[in-house]
């Protein structure tokens, strides 16, 4: 999903919530799904919740069909209340394993499928925000094993990553330029003798980030990480990211701009598995040492990231309780200082697997636990967890709404826009071509009274022209003109 960096400025004399008054918003568990049979996320890999503005997706596989199916639910008020369970697959094969993203109005799913006799992956989206969903389709089809997908957008730009067997397990890779419509062929990123598994992706503009371990080095298995810096049309050398006599596994990647945050567990530490972090603050062109964010006697397992900005969410499956809690962390200095551990859930059995995503003030998880007696789906939020981009300077408000001309303009690939509010309220803004399609949209979310500004970069397949961005916040509609100069 592109990452767009805003800064809101509220002249209010706000209160900064400090950390621990912050973490402490944690609400409730809210329980999603409610059947005889069971319901599970995905490994960390892929992540299993969304979120742009109010609207907060989750996907989740369920046997409540006799066979394992991908299911979706969504809410529009920033998950204080759940639609319903559509299943958004149906075929006589297992359908498990999903990950989803999203751009705009349009969510995108992948997931792992047998419904061909062997393991294939397939692909489903919704252009009107999960309203609605289109057929579903299959990215591979070769006789060999494919599994465990993960997937990112940027616009109009999706990306897809999974493990595949050509004699030996290997990450593969395939993309649309054109928001899923069609896409194109697969591409091998790994080829050694050794098995590569479960990679995960995250892209940032131009620049796609693909994280998995590997165990070419005979000893242990390690991180590696590859990049493409136009768009996955090319991609550049795999780097080791670990060098430890223990194994290290499953990464989980994600990226604000050209700061690469991932997080992963590893045993390095005697017998038990803890979590790590590292990061790039280049683009992935470099990397700073290893953070170790947990430390106690007990394992950890299943690291998920998510950032926004510089604040940086983590999550995790962690047995220091006795049994299975999912567990949280963050930062908010770009992953140089970290808070406390933070245990978020309380139950007598088994809760993990756990996805995190960010949208606004809001922090969002989603896992499943035993708590019932059978599997199900749990979420829980935080609506004050990420509390980036809020500065108190004064007293005093814009008294207009106000939209500045983009800086630069001409531009390519990224402009700057800017406007005021006098007011709190729901405000979107979207570019337009000139005959008047949506290209994409910037916001869509509540914002309070202050000066914001966002940066747009350009999808490569958008061509040089005429186009216009257009805010609306209540009453108030303003469109101004920029020019796209390849």
């Amino acid at each position: 999903m592109k990452k767009f960096v805003f800064l809101t400025i509220l002249f209010l004399g706000l209160h900064i919530l400090s950390s621990t008054e912050s973490l402490a918003q944690w609400e409730s568990d809210v329980r999603l799904t409610n059947d005889a049979e069971v319901s599970w996320t995905s490994l960390n890999n892929a992540r299993c919740i969304a979120a742009s503005g109010n609207v907060v997706h989750v996907v989740w596989y369920d046997t409540r069909d006799g066979n394992r199916e991908v299911y979706y639910k969504r809410s529009v008020d920033g998950g204080v209340k759940w639609g319903t369970d559509p299943r958004i697959t149906n075929a006589n094969g297992d359908s498990w394993y999903p990950s989803i993203s999203i751009s705009g109005l349009f969510v995108h799913v992948v997931w792992m499928d047998t419904r061909d006799g062997n393991t294939e992956v397939y692909y489903k989206r919704s252009t009107d925000e999960g309203i609605s969903w289109e057929a579903d389709v299959r990215l591979t089809n070769n006789t060999s094993p494919s599994s465990y997908p993960s997937i990112s957008v940027s616009g109009l730009e999706v990306h897809v990553v999974w493990r595949d067997y050509p004699g030996n397990f290997e990450i593969y890779y395939k993309r649309s330029i054109d928001g899923g419509a069609n896409w194109g062929l697969d591409t091998r990123l790994t080829n050694n003798s050794a098995a590569s598994y479960e990679a995960s992706i995250a892209v940032s503009g131009q620049v796609v980030h693909v994280v998995w371990y590997d165990e070419r080095n005979g000893v242990a298995e390690e991180i590696y990480y590859k990049r493409s810096q136009d768009g996955g049309a090319s991609w550049g050398e795999d780097t080791r990211l670990t060098n430890y006599a223990g194994d290290s596994w499953a990464a989980s990647v994600s990226v604000s701009d050209s700061t690469v945050h991932i997080v992963w567990y590893d045993r390095r530490d005697a017998a038990n598995w803890e979590i790590y972090y590292k990061r790039s603050t280049d683009g992935g062109i470099s990397w700073e040492s290893d953070k170790r964010l947990t430390n106690d006697a007990a394992e950890k397992s299943n690291p998920c990231i998510s950032v926004s900005d510089q604040v940086v969410n983590v999550v995790w499956e962690d047995k220091r309780d006795g049994n299975y809690e999912i567990y949280y962390k963050r930062s908010t200095d770009d992953g140089i200082n970290w808070g406390a551990d933070y245990r978020l859930t309380n139950e007598a059995l088994f809760s993990g697997r756990p996805s995190v995503a960010v949208s606004g003030s809001s922090v969002h998880v989603v896992w499943y636990d035993g708590r019932e007696g059978n599997d199900e789906i749990h979420y829980k939020r935080n609506p004050t967890g990420n509390v980036t981009g809020i500065e108190t300077i004064g007293l005093e408000l814009p008294r207009d709404f106000k939209l500045e001309q983009n800086y630069p303009n001409p531009f390519n690939p990224s402009t700057k826009i800017s406007w005021q509010s006098p007011v709190g309220s729901w405000q979107t803004l979207k570019i337009f071509d000139v005959l008047g399609r949506e290209v994409e949209t910037l916001v869509d979310e509540y914002r309070e009274a202050g000066f914001n500004y966002t940066f747009y970069n350009v999808n490569s397949s958008l061509p040089s022209g005429v186009y216009f961005y257009q805010l609306n916040a209540g009453t108030f509609n303003q469109t101004k003109k920029m020019i796209l100069l390849r």
